[in-house]
């Protein structure tokens, strides 16, 4: 029997669901069987909702993205000099992908720059972009390479993050501390860049 209320709303809400349960390889591995069989429907109600499993991927992408971003939002410290800030928002998006590491997967996914139909993603994508940005305004000398800036602090977050959800880490160490220190090292990388040396 369908599920009443079904809308495409509720269909992206199912494959979240679906994709976090699945973890890091959640996104990946969706299908539209599935999100059909939680639904309660035959696959082919699907497309009452949903254009075709790519567009399902792009609203389970654009909602992950806002909740990481609403993290970063609530993380991000009133006060307090850019280190500080960025300090805070590489915890959150480390606490955002533990909590939730399908959907951390998931808001990796990029959308077409020039695909009209991706302009929500690209929206939802720039906030969080924004909040691992922030912080970087401080640093006056290194106008004019913001791109090159936030790519480096993305990559360097995401790399330690990656290879914790896929158990990458088998040494006996305490991650948290290891994550602070690897901090630290882009700290110190950002700050010898500042001063030109």
């Amino acid at each position: 029997m369908a599920r009443a209320g079904l809308n495409p709303q509720r269909v992206v809400e199912i494959a979240a669901e679906l994709v976090q349960e699945q973890g890091v390889e959640g996104h990946a591995r969706l299908s539209l069987a599935q999100v059909a069989k939680r639904a309660g429907v035959a696959t082919p109600s699907l497309y009452k909702h949903i254009n075709s499993l790519a567009s399902l991927k792009r609203g389970v992408s654009i909602l992950s993205l806002r909740l990481l971003a609403d993290t970063l939002e609530r993380a991000m410290p009133g006060t307090g000099d850019w280190e500080a800030r960025l300090v805070a928002i590489a915890v959150a998006f480390r606490g955002f992908a533990l909590e939730f590491p399908g959907l951390y997967a998931a808001a990796q996914a990029a959308p077409d720059p020039e695909a009209p139909a991706d302009e929500s993603w690209r929206q939802a994508g720039d906030r969080v972009l924004h909040f691992l940005a922030e912080p970087l305004q401080e640093l006056d000398s290194l106008q004019g390479n913001e791109t090159d800036l936030l790519r480096s602090v993305r990559a360097h977050l995401h790399g330690f993050i990656d290879l914790e959800l896929r158990g990458g880490y088998r040494l006996d160490r305490d991650l948290a501390e290891s994550f602070q220190i690897h901090v630290s090292i882009l700290l110190n990388g950002l700050r010898h860049l500042a001063r030109g040396v």
